[in-house]
């Protein structure tokens, strides 16, 4: 067995053009005399490794801590976009990530929407536009963007990538890891 973080690291990840970038303050510090060192951080809930909830496009949509945790853990396929039409025909997993993805399609989001899939992951910072985050998070397929797979080969994985329980929020950074069996 083998675990694979798929995760960003935060103050160096990837940040969606508009979006706040991470940044992080020690307030105490061992160094300094301080007991213990303390952190405060600044960061936009979309940055690295993350979770949208449907609150992020859809007025009135669950907020991260409304969303059901069994999305985010089970099994998982990972695969290259190039197969988009056969992956959907073919894979009996309900968490489908895409390798070298940086966002779907219209035409992408709908056909993903007439399936099964629970979860959708990819490489790109974001799934698309407006209408494509729409059609996917009301079809209650949960969003996981900014994930690393340089060196993860295609195949099936158990995915574990709860986001942090951000009451209200609209999106929340997660740990992303996947185990190969």
């Amino acid at each position: 067995m083998r675990i694979i973080d798929i995760t960003q690291e935060v103050f160096s990840c990837k940040v969606y053009p508009g979006d706040t970038a991470p940044s992080f303050k020690r307030v105490k510090s061992i160094s300094e005399g301080e007991e213990c060192n303390v952190t405060d951080f600044t960061m936009c809930a979309h940055n690295g490794t993350h979770i949208d909830a449907p609150f992020h496009y859809i007025d009135g949509g669950a907020t991260i801590d409304e969303l059901d945790v069994n999305s985010f853990i089970g099994k998982a396929r990972v695969c290259q976009i190039e197969d988009f039409d056969g992956i959907l025909r073919d894979t009996a997993e309900k968490r489908i990530i895409f390798k070298d993805c940086e966002g779907f399609t219209l035409e992408e989001a709908e056909a993903l929407a007439r399936t099964e899939t629970e979860l959708v992951g990819i490489s790109g910072q974001s799934v698309g536009d407006a209408q494509v985050h729409q059609i996917l998070l009301r079809k209650g397929i949960a969003l996981l963007e900014g994930l690393m797979l340089d060196g993860v080969r295609e195949g099936s994985y158990t995915l574990f990538a709860a986001p942090i329980k951000l009451g209200g929020a609209d999106g929340a950074p997660v740990r992303a890891l996947l185990l190969e069996e």
